[in-house]
């Protein structure tokens, strides 16, 4: 029997429409050609913490509690991320995360928003690799990250896997959002993506196993850098959607009978995936 599984990419303070734009970002624009893109608007505030919240859980800013990036009175103990979901509904399934910023994983930050179930890490059902990108910079933490994604997905093949790259956010602050810097740093990430996607198609292609693949975003930029706003390019986000199986990519049937999605309904698309 055909064993399902989905990853999730998040990219961090992405500039939607410029991504889109012929050559900004040639492999998402190759994943959306070949499977599907949903619009979709983030719920202000515009942080990283309340918006991968949210996507991660499948829940809104008022149920996880989550604001800003303190993550000061949280909820997030009672609202399981989509990972955790995944192996409650079935102890079969193996997990994975890994990300540049830690908050989204490391049970000494603030958060985590990905539990940590430190019992399946013991016996090899969950594996969370985690790179502090704020300490040490984002360029080297998201090559890292994605080296190690690269090899769990082609030679583990976890059933439910989410992974972060967060330099583009990082250029955004820096150097502002129109900046040859932020385009740079987005070509370093779409290549991740690139090599990301190389690795699940090779996975699908030996093994009897069809993928759905999600990438996504918290929030973008404004010209001159920054976020947190209702600004449009702050708001504007997506789901694009892949899969792939044996012999090549085929069209996703997740969201078929409508275009947008909200950001709560993210982690639904892809755990519907995996039944």
């Amino acid at each position: 029997m055909t064993r399902r599984k989905f990853l999730l990419v998040g990219i961090d303070g992405l500039r939607v429409a410029d991504a889109l734009r012929p050559g900004a970002a040639p492999a998402l624009a190759a994943l959306i050609e070949a499977g599907s893109l949903h619009p979709m608007t983030m719920e202000v505030p515009t942080w990283s913490g309340p918006g991968w919240s949210s996507i991660l859980t499948g829940t809104t800013h008022a149920q996880h509690g989550v604001f800003d990036n303190t993550f000061h009175g949280n909820t997030l103990s009672a609202n399981a991320d989509l990972l955790s979901r995944a192996f409650f509904a079935d102890p079969t399934r193996g997990t994975f995360a890994a990300v540049s910023w830690p908050p989204l994983a490391d049970p000494a930050g603030p958060g985590p928003v990905i539990a940590t179930r430190s019992d399946q890490q013991r016996s090899g059902m969950h594996r969370l690799v985690i790179r502090d990108g704020e300490t040490y910079g984002y360029r080297a933490g998201d090559g890292e990250i994605a080296a190690f994604s690269r090899l769990a997905l082609r030679d583990a093949g976890p059933d439910a896997s989410f992974v972060y790259l967060g330099e583009v956010d990082e250029a955004g602050h820096l150097y502002g959002g129109t900046s040859p810097e932020y385009a740079a740093a987005l070509r370093r990430v779409d290549a991740h993506l690139a090599g990301i996607v190389a690795a699940v198609a090779a996975r699908a292609e030996t093994h009897d196993e069809d993928w759905l693949i999600g990438v996504t975003s918290d929030h973008g930029h404004v010209d001159a850098g920054g976020h947190g706003g209702a600004d449009e390019v702050v708001t504007a986000s997506f789901l694009a959607l892949g899969r792939f199986v044996r012999g090549g990519s085929v069209h996703p049937t997740a969201l078929v009978s409508r275009q947008r999605i909200r950001p709560d309904e993210v982690a639904g698309v892809l755990l519907a995936h995996l039944e």
